[in-house]
């Protein structure tokens, strides 16, 4: 039986909603919060527009499920997907589930498998209603694990940014977001520690993440906003270091 650090995953796709160009990027990234136990995908692959997906499907050993549209302008995708994640909730194989789409009609199921303890990783590209967004505990953009082709040398000239290309930019409304949530953090003389509070954005907002801004890790966004103060302390382990910050 596997540790609970390491998650079991049942990965449900949205063929209808999601392109296959980005699949391995994607799965390399769901890696990082559990391994994937179920990996099944759904749509209708008697449609030309699907034949896209066979490379990719065999390359990756994602499990393909055919569903008919029984009636024009009705989405039976959406209905075998969700019949099947109930399924795999009762089995009790799964600690979680990562929902691939880019559609609302996902919102409830996602609601529904968090009622009941799972842990909830929706994947879509940016133009995903917020309602499905905020239904999941942590949500990512399809567009932030597109290839990087920079080399290293490209990225030191850039200093921290893993990419020019961006799905949101820094405004008011984030720098907002951040001083309140390091308010809500602060120990008597203002300082927040870093970890918490990259927790405490991620359950305030489900889609946030450094790398829609275009950096790898939350303490390079920090530093380039220059609104907070930021404190490495040492604990003795020279590869680790605590990061505290706060409000100039």
């Amino acid at each position: 039986m596997e540790s609970k650090t390491d998650p079991r995953l049942a990965v449900l796709i949205d063929a209808d909603n999601i392109p296959y160009a980005n699949v391995k990027e994607m799965l390399e990234e769901i890696a990082k919060y559990g391994t994937p136990t179920f990996k099944r995908i759904y749509g209708d692959w008697t449609k030309p527009t699907a034949s896209g997906w066979k490379t990719v499907l065999l390359e990756h050993a994602i499990t393909p499920v055919q569903q008919y549209a029984y009636t024009t302008g009705k989405n039976a995708t959406d209905s075998a997907m969700i019949i099947d994640a109930m399924d795999i909730l009762y089995s009790g194989r799964v600690d979680g589930f990562c929902i691939v789409s880019s559609d609302s009609d996902f919102t409830r199921l996602a609601t529904r498998l968090r009622e009941a303890g799972m842990k909830v990783i929706g994947i879509g590209e940016k133009k995903t209603p917020k309602p499905f967004i905020s239904a999941c505990e942590k949500f990512i953009y399809l567009e932030i694990l597109k290839p990087n082709t920079e080399s290293k040398e490209d990225k030191k000239a850039k200093g921290k940014k893993s990419s020019e290309k961006t799905v949101e930019e820094i405004d008011e409304k984030l720098i907002r977001l951040i001083r309140s949530s390091i308010n809500d953090l602060a120990d008597e003389n203002g300082w927040a520690f870093l970890g918490e509070l990259g927790s405490l954005l991620l359950k305030k907002h489900p889609n946030f993440d450094p790398r829609n801004y275009g950096f790898n890790k939350m303490l390079p966004l920090i530093k380039s906003i220059n609104k907070f103060e930021v404190d490495e302390r040492d604990t003795g382990n020279k590869n680790i270091k605590l990061v505290y910050v706060r409000i100039k």
